[in-house]
């Protein structure tokens, strides 16, 4: 038989109390209640509830109160008026707040959601308080999957095993390497990092793996590669996803005998390298549709991280702002700046496809912008509905639908990209592209990532 789960109700007012009470007890919660931090504490042993609900102002204490005397997660209750203090009482423990007035679904699923989490977390992490340590420098979250993310990085990081690292763009890819080298046992060496959408085509076999003097026309002397240059090191490959099939096949051997074979060269060498890859692709759809070899995916596929995205990270969005927000004042030497509770509860709504980076660059244009020591929503410059407005026009526009009678006039920009792109990525290559677009082959590939349109590979012949 399930056990009941239990919550303690802590609220003043007894309208709202036993309203709340009869809720929980509805959808088959186990209810206890109290009208004081005080009552609280004289009247039960906190830690046998699975959730506190608490309201932030009580007589003779506040509600936060609470999160110091329990390790029961506590959810905070208060008005909209009082969301900042609700917000700094998250820095001090408390797993969430919810505001006055709330809808009933609104309550129930954050206690829902806490119970699994806290429940998760459990079990995830255990007593040890290394296990709990946070490993990354730069990254800040609670929620289970990011405690889970940090205590698999100090499991990985001991291993020599290769890992893929897998998450949207800004998310902290890098970081998340960065900590698995720093804790491996070849943290001595300098990290080689390495983002393989970003190096022409023609130049990343000879990028990655070197070349011999006059092995092709310009190669006027001899080169070590990258991963050579890694040797005893990490290697970081970002963006693996982006990697052609024919350095795909040499990079395969590397893992395969520990050894590289210079472009031009008929000797090959022995090397040590921890492979770290990541990508914010499908590498198993890749696989499918012919872009990635299937050996080599198996290959890198041993141990993988899964980055959550900033949507799915609950309060550590808030947390995450303040910290930004604190170190962005430091960098620009601007006095030290907080967010208006209107600014907290837009960044706590928005869905952030961007992530981490794009919050990053959110706050910092509001920090250069904002004219008193409170940081208004207008500065954050944040649209509910840009970013189908971004998103639409690609779904409507595929290698299938682009009609060419359309006139540029006739579409925005975006469109003209999207459509210049899917008709002639087959009959030239990202440099041409590039070129003809008038902008940097590194402003292309963050197109194609913005809008969802991978280049085109060579197949293996």
């Amino acid at each position: 038989m399930t056990a009941i789960n239990q919550v303690l109700v802590v609220e003043d007012e007894l309208v709202i109390r036993t309203a709340l009470k009869r809720l929980l007890e509805r959808n088959n919660y186990e209810v206890s209640e109290a009208g004081s931090v005080k009552e609280t504490l004289e009247l039960y042993d906190m830690d046998k509830f699975d959730v506190i609900i608490s309201d932030l102002r009580l007589p003779g204490a506040p509600g936060t109160d609470l999160i110091k005397a329990t390790s029961t997660p506590v959810l905070i209750m208060t008005s909209y008026s009082s969301i900042r203090s609700a917000i700094d009482s998250m820095k001090i423990g408390a797993v969430d707040y919810i505001a006055k007035p709330f809808e009933h679904s609104e309550i129930i699923e954050s206690v829902a959601k806490i119970i699994k989490g806290h429940a998760n977390r459990t079990l995830a992490s255990p007593a040890d308080a290394d296990d709990i340590e946070l490993p990354v420098h730069g990254m800040i979250g609670s929620c289970p999957q990011m405690l889970e993310l940090f205590r698999r990085i100090r499991k990985v990081a001991q291993t020599g095993s290769t890992v893929l690292i897998n998450g949207e763009s800004g998310t902290g890819k890098e970081l998340v390497v960065k900590a698995i080298h720093s804790l491996s046992n070849r943290q001595g060496n300098e990290m080689i990092s390495v983002n393989c959408a970003a190096i022409p085509e023609n130049l990343i076999e000879s990028e990655l793996f070197g070349h011999e003097k006059g092995a092709f026309t310009g190669a006027t002397a001899t080169r070590t590669g990258l991963v050579e240059a890694a040797d005893g090191s990490t290697l970081f490959l970002d963006e693996i996803g982006e990697l052609p099939l024919e350095a795909q096949a040499r990079l395969l051997r590397v893992l395969q005998e520990s050894e590289i074979r210079k472009v031009g060269s008929v000797q090959s060498k022995k090397v040590d390298v921890r492979l770290v890859v990541a990508t914010h692709r499908d590498l198993k759809q890749l696989v499918v549709d012919g872009h990635f070899r299937e050996d080599l995916y198996y290959r890198i596929n041993v141990m993988t991280l899964l980055i959550p995205p900033l949507r799915d990270r609950g309060n550590d969005i808030l947390e995450l702002a303040d910290g930004i927000l604190k170190r962005t004042c430091q960098r620009l030497k601007t006095p030290l700046l907080v967010l208006s509770d209107g600014a907290s509860r837009a960044i706590a709504d928005d869905a952030w496809p961007g992530n981490v980076r794009e919050l990053e660059n959110a706050i910092e244009r509001a920090v250069v912008l904002a004219e008193s020591t409170e940081i208004q929503q207008e500065l954050l410059a944040l649209d509910g509905g840009s970013e189908d407005q971004v998103e639409n026009p690609i779904a409507q526009i595929t290698d299938a639908g682009v009609n060419s009678t359309d006139t540029v006039e006739e579409l925005s920009l975006e469109g003209y990209f999207q459509r210049f792109v899917l008709e002639h990525q087959c009959v030239m290559n990202e440099t041409q592209l590039a070129k003809k677009l008038g902008i940097s082959r590194k402003c292309l590939w963050e197109r194609r990532q913005r809008f969802g349109m991978p280049r085109k590979k060579k197949l293996a012949s």
